[in-house]
């Protein structure tokens, strides 16, 4: 695993974690595409995430939306325009309100659409549509990779103690039982994770303080997934009070 920095921010509140994270984001982002013209970065779900993604949308400073690629790091197998796929409520919140080509938003197949027979034919035909934006043919190096978190420390659809958080080689894989509803998902791996420059977790919530305090205490990533994601470059936690609240003073 990677052992490059990892960095806990913390806040009084979850909008002071949203407003930070918005900004970062876009500096990232900015920054990026100054170093190498285009940015390429992983978006989440879930409230905090898509609240980031609200923010971000109000903000935006310098992103010069022409020269970004924007995948997703999860997402549910429901039919195209379902309220509940990440890749909706992205749109709604930010993805729609800007001017990005739509040829460079990257969504997983939903359900009956093409490649979107099952879970799996919708992993294998994301696999393919990261490979062919990789300059190795296995996935791209994303510049900043979103990423909530559950109470029981899943992340993406990657949960505790199952196949998909084993996974050491694929980089996007098929779930057809996950323990959140719905049960049909699609995931990027440990593995496509760890292909990211910088990893951000967004934490809200006094449920997730124990989580949170196993992951950054060195848990096995089967029993607790956040704790295999990792960034090649940097690590971050942004997380608010009550979710940092198992952790040593700072």
């Amino acid at each position: 695993m990677s052992d490059t920095p990892v960095r806990v921010e913390r806040f009084d509140s979850g909008d002071a974690l949203v407003a930070a994270a918005a900004s970062a984001f876009v500096d990232a982002v900015v920054a990026a595409q100054r170093e190498r013209v285009s940015a390429s970065v992983v978006l989440t779900g879930g409230g905090t995430g898509i609240a980031v993604l609200e923010q971000v949308c109000r903000e935006q400073g310098g992103i010069d939306w022409s020269a970004i690629d924007v995948y997703f790091g999860d997402e549910r197998f429901l039919p195209p325009g379902d309220p509940d796929r990440n890749e909706v409520q992205a749109r709604a919140a930010l993805l729609d309100r800007v001017p990005i080509d739509p040829a460079r938003i990257h969504v997983m197949p939903a359900l009956g659409e093409p490649g979107g027979a099952s879970p799996a034919t919708s992993a294998e035909a994301y696999a393919q549509v990261l490979a062919e934006h990789s300059p190795d043919g296995t996935v791209p190096t994303f510049d900043v990779h979103l990423l909530g978190m559950g109470g029981e420390g899943h992340i993406n659809s990657l949960f505790p103690d199952t196949e998909a958080v084993r996974e050491t080689e694929k980089f996007v894989v098929g779930v057809a039982d996950s323990p959140k509803p719905p049960p049909a998902r699609v995931t990027l791996t440990l593995p496509a994770i760890r292909r990211s420059r910088q990893v951000w977790l967004l934490v809200t919530g006094a449920a997730k303080a124990d989580a949170v305090a196993a992951a950054l205490g060195g848990a096995d990533p089967a029993d607790i997934p956040a704790a295999g994601a990792r960034g090649l470059e940097q690590t971050v936690w942004f997380v608010d009070a009550e979710a940092a609240a198992g952790l040593p003073d700072a």
